[in-house]
């Protein structure tokens, strides 16, 4: 069943727990997703990135994700992430599949991140679909997505973009990070900004870059690095802090952004496979062992996220 933003995220922001939102890039990873939800009876948002689309293309995602709402009833959420380019993001609300969307406008001047927030949020609205804005600059890379620092959202700020664009949910920049290395030493949110902003703005509040990169994934994709050259694959990477996590959800964050904890999973998973059996050549085996590994992370942040929390 799919639902939008709404349906979900107001729940989770007045109880204080948090949905994982969780990006896809082909069939397995929607699998994983699926599987996970079905386990653990809790819902999710699947996302879909500007350069998952342009690779997936949009009719693939959509008939993927058609097939994939049939094989559970629990509610779903199809969330278009980091949309910058406006007229794809008119195309995404035009195919009627979607239900909600995201508009990134925080690398733009104020002004014009509200005058174009305000027309996504009146074309998605006509459709009854959701819109997610985005106040406050997350340094790091991924996909299509590139910033070199931080600059943090301002709480006054914030309260002003949400009043004048009538946004769904809203992103904010309080020390996550896009990508695999989000912190050299120990990560810290400012946990005291989110505070500010939570009084001010009573929407669900939404974390990016919050990936905890676990250890037992590095060690999985250090193994026998040296026999297969590959030492260097995501050395030194650092996640956000479980313990920062579950205290930005007691604040009011309600989605939380995981995407690059699934394609380490994902790749570990394959890895080990291709390794373990120096024979298997059917692509379904070692995709397969991917797809498992990313459903076990799927299920770590849903339990983390939502179940602990209720």
């Amino acid at each position: 069943m799919l639902v939008n933003l709404n349906k979900i995220l107001i729940p989770a922001r007045k109880k204080g727990y948090a949905i994982p939102a969780l990006n896809f890039n082909d069939l397995e990873f929607l699998q994983a997703i699926v599987g996970a939800v079905n386990k653990l009876k809790s819902p999710v948002i699947i996302q879909t990135s500007e350069g998952a689309i342009e690779y997936m293309g949009l009719d693939y995602i959509v008939a993927m994700v058609k097939a994939a709402s049939k094989q559970t009833k629990i509610p779903l959420v199809l969330h278009m992430d980091h949309g910058k380019n406006f007229e794809l993001i008119k195309k995404v609300i035009a195919s009627g599949f979607y239900t909600s969307v995201m508009f990134d406008g925080s690398a733009l001047p104020y002004k014009e991140n509200i005058k174009i927030t305000k027309k996504v949020v009146a074309l998605a609205h006509k459709r009854k679909m959701s819109v997610e804005a985005e106040l406050g600059v997350l340094k790091g890379i991924e996909d299509n997505v590139s910033a070199q620092t931080n600059q943090f959202t301002d709480p006054l700020q914030a309260a002003d973009f949400v009043k004048q664009t009538n946004c769904d949910a809203l992103a904010i920049a309080i020390g996550t990070s896009h990508g695999a290395y989000k912190f050299e030493g120990i990560g810290k949110l400012d946990l005291e900004r989110l505070k500010q902003i939570a009084k001010l703005v009573k929407i669900p509040l939404v974390l990016h870059g919050a990936s905890g990169v676990p250890q037992y994934l590095l060690d999985e994709m250090h193994k026998n690095c040296d026999t297969l050259g590959d030492c260097q694959r995501v050395e030194g990477a650092h996640g956000v802090p479980i313990e920062e996590i579950k205290k930005a959800i007691k604040l009011g964050i309600a989605k939380i952004n995981i995407d690059t904890d699934l394609r380490l999973a994902f790749t570990s998973g394959v890895r080990t496979a291709l390794y373990t059996d120096k024979k298997v050549f059917d692509p379904r085996k070692y995709l397969g062992a991917g797809r498992d590994s990313v459903q076990k992370i799927v299920e770590e942040k849903i339990k983390l996220f939502t179940l602990d929390k209720k």
